[in-house]
């Protein structure tokens, strides 16, 4: 029973945790490849061949006729010609095949029917013929006990056929390794039911065992394990059974109910707990039991799991399968913005990618390690190496790419205000053939317009209210954009508004209120459209933004808003319509707003933009954002500016 539990025995950087992780695993015997299984060929593909395969029969395995008509002796046909042609007696000279058939033994050659003529009982031959001529020989394809295929190879489809040619029905491979993937802790749920208040939906397991199915292994998923030392014991010892790898996700931290690292203590040896790399500090790398099963303790957060993942299981599982590990293709791009980070840690950061003019540019995102959406919408990775602070603006970067060149040429790059329709659009592209991407970074409207100055993004999204006149966008757009032909288009209208609780329970019914007692307020960031409106909003009221409880909290979308609502962390927050009704809010409403694109001249022309230009056009999108509660898209397409 653990009764003491120690914080981080000591961060390492990742290289020493890995060679601390190697150097034990060689220690055990458990460097080496796994061993190996004879299975059906019909079950074999993209599996990993165990060891070399030599050819049991040759292909084929004897002389066939490539094609159909007659075999002969080619020596029968020497001196033939159109004027000179031969004629050879069928059944003596000459006999009738088919393809594959085997070649009679007499005859070495194969004429097509269409080079001859048939005489009643002869055939007759205007051009001679090769020895050997559309005849495969024995071998042609596969000689008996040649090297077919070599060991530590990935089979293809292909790779079947000639397997199956040489003469087999099974193969040797490389048993799948076997991954137990145990998700942990009180506070974590199993799929099926929404969560109550203090429960989540456990998922992580989910991601880690489809990647180890992806990477070549076979995850055994466990249930939930409660934070107890006892029953986290038990599992590892049933695990260490089973498994040739151990993931105990969550409990890796220094928390009150974190065990991960005292249970692998407790079970085996504890090589590693904390690794300067982010996300993941708490990254626990030990063995367990007689067998030094390797275990590795997992982050809880789903970006650190996620990324764990990819930083020790893969390579693991690829080198017991014997393969080298996969790289992933790499793509040079320029940052949209500075990007600071600790010295002493290897930070891997999220980004957006695409092709702006003459240059490929990378947008960060959210570099929270809870954010699993960031990796759901990443296009790829930037590793900031230890010891460097970070990167500039515009700086070159290598992007390790999780889509494809060509999906990138593909991409439309948006940066700037957030907005529900944006969704629909990046849905609507998705469906063309070839599809186009939205990738889009929200960074406010003022933000967009920045970018947009400096040539990083195809269009941006803006709904700024200029105070002095009451027009909108048009007013920031000559002011930050006034060397840029750009087209502004208006997107849609929609509905802004205080987001507050169901029932409304503090009877907010203003701007006003804002600045009440008791009466907490969620914002949104600098330069954001929301934010402009809500102070102008102020201003009218004679209300001081030191008057407003949580002015100074921020969150950069509607829905965070709307979430921070919902979740009890502020009373009310500015937002449009939708928001508050896909969370089922109240909502007070207090204007309409104008929310339109902002497009560089030389994009909205291009063959890129056609499709978002005849979607702007469409009746039936219109009526697709119609539907959204407080939008009214009645204008949408008109060019404004």
């Amino acid at each position: 029973m653990l009764h003491t539990r120690d914080v981080y025995l000591q961060e390492v950087s990742l290289d020493a945790a890995w060679t601390r992780f190697r150097e034990a695993l060689q220690a055990a015997g458990r460097w080496r490849p796994v061993a190996s299984e004879e299975i059906p060929l019909e079950a074999a593909w993209g599996r990993v061949t165990a060891g070399p395969i030599w050819a049991r029969l040759s292909s084929p395995h004897y002389h066939a006729c490539a094609m159909d008509r007659y075999a002969l002796r080619a020596a029968d046909t020497i001196g033939c010609s159109a004027a000179h042609p031969v004629r050879l007696r069928i059944g003596e000279q000459i006999v009738p095949v088919d393809t594959g058939d085997p070649l009679p033994r007499w005859a070495d050659a194969v004429v097509m029917v269409e080079q001859t003529e048939v005489a009643g009982d002869e055939v007759l031959l205007r051009a001679p013929l090769a020895r050997w001529q559309h005849v495969r020989a024995v071998g042609e394809d596969i000689v008996a006990t040649e090297l077919l295929l070599p060991g530590n190879h990935k089979l293809r489809p292909v790779d079947l056929g000639a397997i199956a040619g040489a003469g087999y029905t099974r193969v040797a491979v490389r048993r799948r390794p076997r991954v137990a993937v145990i998700p942990t802790g009180d506070e974590v749920i199993a799929r099926g039911r929404d969560p109550e208040l203090g429960e989540i939906i456990e998922y992580n397991s989910l991601v880690l065992g489809a990647q180890v199915e992806e990477w070549g292994g076979e995850a055994l998923r466990f249930p939930i394990v409660p934070d107890e030392p006892a029953a986290l014991a038990a599992t590892v010892q049933q695990a260490a059974r089973e498994a040739d790898l151990i993931l105990l996700n969550a409990g890796s931290s220094a928390g009150r109910d974190d065990f991960a690292a005292q249970i692998v203590q407790q079970e085996g040896e504890l090589l590693v707990h904390g690794i300067n790399v982010r996300p993941g500090h708490p990254v626990v790398l030990g063995t367990s039991g007689p067998e030094a099963i390797p275990i590795i303790g997992v982050p809880g957060y789903p970006v650190s799991a996620a990324l764990t993942g990819e930083l020790f299981v893969q390579p693991l599982i690829y080198r017991w399968l014997g393969l080298p590990a996969p790289e992933r293709p790499r793509m040079p791009a320029q940052l949209t913005r500075k990007l600071l980070s600790p010295v002493a840690d290897d930070e891997f950061v999220r980004v957006v990618v695409g092709h702006v003019g003459e240059r490929t540019l990378a947008a960060p995102l959210s570099r929270g390690a809870g954010v699993l959406t960031s990796l759901v919408r990443a296009d790829g990775l930037v590793h900031i190496p230890r010891f460097q602070e970070g990167f500039d603006a515009g700086k070159e970067v290598s992007v390790e790419l999780y889509c494809t060149p060509e999906e990138i040429e593909r991409t439309i790059l948006a940066i700037g205000s957030h907005d529900l329709t944006l969704d629909l659009i990046s849905q609507s592209l998705s469906e063309l053939t070839p599809p186009r991407r939205l990738a889009s970074a929200n960074a406010g409207s003022l933000g967009g317009l920045i970018a947009l100055r400096r040539g990083e993004a195809h269009l941006a999204g803006t709904h700024l209210l200029y105070p002095k006149t009451g027009a909108y966008n048009l007013p920031y757009i000559r002011r930050y954009l006034p060397e840029t032909p750009v087209v502004v288009v208006t997107l849609t209208r929609r509905e802004q508004g205080l987001i507050v609780a169901p029932g409304n329970p503090l009877g907010i019914q203003g701007i006003p209120d804002l600045a009440r007692a008791g009466v907490t307020y969620v914002n949104r960031q600098r330069g954001a459209g929301t934010r402009v409106l809500l102070d102008y909003l102020l201003a009218q009221a004679g209300i001081a933004s030191a008057q407003v409880p949580g002015y100074d909290r921020e969150e950069i979308t509607h829905l965070a808003v709307a979430v921070a609502v919902a979740s009890g962390l502020a009373d009310c927050g500015m937002g449009v319509r939708a928001a508050a009704t896909a969370l089922k809010l109240d909502f007070i409403s207090l204007t309409w707003e104008r929310y339109d694109l902002v497009i560089p001249q030389i994009f909205w022309e291009s063959a890129l933009l056609t499709p978002l230009r005849e979607l702007l056009a469409s009746a039936e999108f219109r009526a697709t954002v119609a539907a959204l509660p407080g939008y009214d898209p009645t204008e949408m397409g008109k060019v404004v500016g």
